[in-house]
Order: C-alpha cells, then structure tokens, then sequence
C-alpha cells in the first residue's frame, strides 16, 4: 500500500536556513504589490522534503481585490514543458519510443521538411543533413522556432499560421507546423521553440488518448497534483490569479490565454495551470529520483539524464526580442536548463541546478546538491525578468549550509 505524500513543515534554521535573512524575502514582493509592480505572488521553498516557506502577498484579481491565497491557480505557461518531458521519458522507459526516432515516424507530414537559409538576400530551401528527431524536441534543436521571439521570415510565417490558435485539433497543429521550413539545421543549434507542442502531440499519437488525459492517469493523478490541468472547472474560477489590466510600465493591455474552458488543442509547451503547492510534488518527485508516496513516475537515471546537459558545445541562437535564452555557464537538458559551472552566470547555485520558468512570471529551481526546491508564481509578464533573479539571489542569501 502507498500513502499520500504531504509535505511537512519545518522551522527555517531546522533546515539550514536564517530566518532573519528568510524573512527579509516577501516584503520585497510585498512592496513591489504595494508599489503597482506586481499584482500578487505566491513564494514556496523546500528543502528535503520540508517546506520552509509557503506564502503569499497581494491580490489573486487585481481588478476585484481578491486576495491572492496559497491555493490560487496560475497560468504557468512553460512550466507546462517539464511536466510534458517527463511524460516522453515515461514512454521511452516503457520501450514505445527511442529519442533517436526521427519526428517523421510518428507524423509522416515531416517527412519532405525542408531547412531555409538565405543566400545574397534569397531565401535557398534544401534538404536538412539529418532529420529531427524526438531529442531534438525535447532539447529544442529540431530546427524550429517561436514566433514570439523575433521576425525574422520563418518567424513571420509562424506568426501568418497563427500557431499560437488553440481552436485546432494537434493534428491539425502539426500539419500546420510541418508545412513551413526549419529555421536551422536539426542537432546544430539551441533555439528555444515549438518542439514541446509536437512532443504533446506524439504522446496522444503514442499512447491513443489525449494528452491532457495521459498526464492525468500517469502523471498528475499519481503525483496528486489535483489542481494542475489544461482548464479550470466553473466552481474554480475565482482561484485563477490574473495580471494587471495594463502593464505597469508600457500602459499596454496584458492578454493571458483564457483557462476557463477547455480547448481542442492542449498545448504541451504552454497549456498548463497549477498552485505552488503541486508544482512543488512534481520536483519533489524528480529530486528524490523520479519517486512520490509510493508512485515511481521515472527512474532515478532517467531523471539524471534528463537534468544533465545534452547541448555541449552546440551554437546557441540570439533572438531579436530574448537575446541568449541560456547565460553562460547554463546548458540545456530534456525540458530544464542545467547549470553547469559555478561563477559563470549571474545567479546563484551549485553544478547541477535545473531550471526553467513561464512567459507570464512564474519560475522554479532544483539545487539536488542542497536538496531544495523553490518556486516563485505571479502573472506579471513584463515584470519577470527584474523578479524572478531577486528570487533566486535571495533564496541563497537566505540558506547558510
């Protein structure tokens, strides 16, 4: 028999922490609420499987002044893709899928893609060297991109797609994808993209049911992340944090995607919402090598690997609007950035911290060195980048062993 597993608390200097300098850390996401830069927060902190904090500040619904709660949902956007990676894992350790399958095996329509370069100012499509494979999706070297990340042609014509649509089916979804270029020659350079989307769509492929389901049953049920899915139920609505009507610092309307109903297309790179609290049992369940209450998601190499670099010395794109989605010293594994050196980046934390966050402010860290976790989730996209490294840098600042 499993028991639930429920995280226990613990007093701050039990678990290596000072409290004064840990109670120095919400004030500052307090004043930011309090100075019109941030809607609400919810910050969670563990460590060796003890939660060390848990708290929350401002409003769940800036318009309405509706507190925020521990238990308010979020948008987390690409957050969604670690959740979605660790399913893929599932089924390569089940024997249905090898990451050196290439893309057109499971959707034939990426059999005839082709790589656009330019050539004296003309657009030149050739045949790539090597086709995409599923480990290209899932450490984003398959050649695609994001729309969102600049304009340049291939970009544009994600854009005239309107890949960002979840009015269609995941079918329909690739279809639409595999009918432009790759961007890049598959396995030669790092640019963050779409792949997540398609690995969403090759587990409905794979498994026969959708996606939202095959997390449900083999991720999310058994992990008890109860309040993780692709839509939120009407009784639960006024658990859905949301951002400022106007950004703080543009003036510009803030559009977030609608949660409140369920949408033909679940998007494995960007669908997802959840609560600190579950996003917390999922990288509980990785830190301790793939195993929650009793319910073994993946194995302990499994989880290794996939939080081990699988870029190397590969090129990485700069893109018009993000610049280097990676900094120095930061590689990139199967859905988590991979710290690989200390001193490079300008963050803290130790050789082996994994990492990744959501467009609309959310972000999380694994340090399995200091065996911690931590996760910070508010909805202030334009924001995210000043408060999501404060974080970070206090959360060290914070830990003394």
């Amino acid at each position: 028999m499993t028991s639930p597993f429920e995280f226990a608390q613990a007093q701050p200097r039990e678990a290596g922490f000072c409290p004064d300098r840990l109670g120095r850390l919400m004030p500052v996401y307090e004043a930011a609420v309090q100075g019109g830069r941030l809607p609400g927060a919810v910050a969670l902190i563990a460590r060796r499987g003890r939660l060390v904090l848990h708290e929350c500040v401002g409003q769940c619904d800036p318009a309405s002044r509706n507190a925020m709660a521990l238990n308010s949902l979020f948008r987390i956007y690409s957050m969604t893709k670690p959740i979605v990676s660790v399913a893929v894992m599932m089924l390569v350790e089940q024997g249905r899928l090898l990451l050196s399958d290439p893309i057109a095996k499971f959707f034939p329509e990426f059999a005839n893609v082709q790589v656009q370069s330019h050539i004296n100012g003309h657009a030149v499509l050739s045949k790539p060297r090597s086709a995409p494979t599923i480990h290209d999706l899932l450490r984003h070297t398959a050649g695609l991109t994001y729309e969102t990340l600049g304009t340049e042609p291939i970009q544009r014509m994600y854009a005239q797609a309107d890949l960002w649509s979840r009015d269609r089916t995941s079918r329909e979804f690739i279809a639409a994808l595999a009918a432009m270029p790759l961007m890049f020659e598959p396995a030669t350079t790092f640019a963050y993209s779409r792949a997540t989307d398609v690995l969403g769509a090759l587990i409905e492929v794979v498994s026969g049911v959708s996606l939202g389901e095959f997390l449900l049953t083999h991720v999310l049920g058994p992990l008890q992340m109860n309040d993780t899915a692709f839509a939120v139920a009407p009784q639960q609505h006024h658990r859905i944090a949301k951002p400022f009507a106007h950004d703080p610092d543009s003036g510009a309307p803030v559009q977030l995607i609608d949660v409140t109903k369920p949408y033909p297309l679940q998007s494995g790179g960007l669908g997802l919402v959840s609560t600190a609290l579950d996003y917390a049992r999922f990288l509980h369940c990785l830190l301790q090598g793939g195993e929650l209450g009793g319910h073994r998601v993946l194995s302990p190499n499994t989880v290794r690997f996939m939080t081990s670099d699988h870029l190397g010395p590969m090129a990485q794109h700069f893109t018009q609007r993000s610049g280097y989605m990676l900094p120095p010293g930061v590689g990139f594994g199967l859905g988590f950035s991979v710290k690989l050196a200390a001193g490079m980046e300008n963050l803290p934390g130790f050789t082996g911290l994994y990492s990744w966050g959501g467009i609309a402010g959310t972000t999380f860290f694994v340090d399995p060195e200091k065996e911690m976790l931590a996760i910070l989730m508010t909805q202030a996209p334009n924001q995210r980048d000043y408060y999501r490294p404060i974080f970070r840098n206090m959360v060290y600042a914070a830990l003394l062993e």
